[in-house]
């Protein structure tokens, strides 16, 4: 047996081909080992009777199917029915407010819609109860009124939708990633080093990694899930000397890809501090920075922070820009980094 891949946001999907030992068994038993006990006989019956197992993209609902050798079996598990999201009392950050959209600062931390492991205190709770049944529905109950998101650790200006005209307007924008001219999303963040040009382009395109679904790498352009991707950045501070430094740099987008930034600036040799994900190898580089090693070793989130973002106004037309300052945490990294000699 060999597991072709995994894939799919809605439904958590594995493919396995059926060798030819495996040849003749039941369909439900060679998904039992294929799994590795991880789902029971059982729960594989009701699975295949449902509907979710397909044999070389055909139905099978037959769990005593044999399986033949070269087959390919796809087994999708679905979602489980999650719980429709209530209000909670969580403050928030208002930027701007109309009857159409609020524009908020996002504080590190907070998750921004409902799921896995975090079915309350998401932004979206706190949404309801700032603005109760006014958020636009497009987004469906577990994301009323959201436009785009934010990562949970990731501060900065996010913008939601009041009304489902509004939704629809900005959501042209965010599509357009800019290229129309009326949107701009700008992030500062501190990184590893220093980036050799003070002035750069980052064009990878960004898949999901082949050993953990729930992050992104740079891929080649030819795979089924490669998402072309573009990050401009500048260097805006240096920090340290020559092995022992970090730098602060502003970042915009041209595309908005999951972990886009994370990603591209991990793949040109510069993580961002904090990063456990894409920058964790580079860790060990704190204890080159003295007593401020200390500091950054202790930063608990990647440094990012989203600072800037332009829009045009989906029902007046009118240019709206918000900035915000860089959050506590980031402010101390950089006081901590500037003490470095150099």
């Amino acid at each position: 047996m060999s597991i072709v891949g995994t894939g799919g946001d809605e439904t958590d999907a594995s493919e396995f081909v059926v060798s030819e030992q495996e040849a003749g068994r039941r369909l439900d038993q060679f998904l039992a080992t294929a799994l590795g006990g991880e789902l029971s006989r059982s729960r594989l019956q009701s699975l295949i009777e449902d509907g979710q197992v397909r044999v070389d993209e055909t139905p099978v609902l037959l769990p005593k199917r044999k399986v033949a050798a070269g087959e390919t079996v796809r087994l999708a598990v679905p979602e489980p029915e999650a719980p429709e999201p209530v209000a909670e009392d969580i403050p928030l950050a208002i930027l701007y407010e109309d009857e159409h959209l609020v524009v908020l600062d996002k504080p590190a931390g907070l998750v921004v819609h409902p799921g896995p492991g975090n079915w309350t205190g998401t932004l979206v709770n706190a949404l309801l109860f700032h603005c109760g049944d006014t958020l636009s529905g497009i987004g469906g109950v577990k994301r009323p009124g959201i436009v785009h998101r934010l990562d949970k650790e990731t501060s900065g200006v996010m913008v939601v939708a009041k009304s489902d005209a509004a939704h629809r307007s900005l959501a042209k924008q965010f599509a357009a990633h800019g290229q129309d001219g009326k949107m701009e999303r700008a992030y500062q963040a501190v990184v590893w080093g220093v980036p050799s040009r003070p002035v750069g382009t980052v064009e990878a395109s960004l898949g999901r990694s082949n050993s953990d679904r729930t992050k992104r790498q740079v891929v080649k352009d030819g795979r089924p899930d490669a998402r072309h991707a573009v990050t401009h950045f500048e260097v805006l501070e240096r920090f340290g000397t020559e092995g022992a430094n970090a730098a602060l740099i502003a970042c915009v987008l041209e595309t908005g890809r999951t972990h886009q930034i994370r990603v591209h600036m991990s793949h040109i040799g510069h993580p961002l501090i904090g990063d456990e994900v894409y920058g964790a190898h580079f860790r060990t580089k704190s204890k080159k920075l003295g007593e401020v090693g200390d500091v950054v070793a202790a930063f608990p989130r990647q440094a990012l922070h989203a600072f800037r973002l332009a829009f045009e106004h989906p029902v007046s037309g009118e240019p709206m820009e918000f900035e915000t300052e860089l959050p506590d945490d980031m402010q101390e990294l950089l006081e901590a980094l500037a003490r470095l000699e150099g």
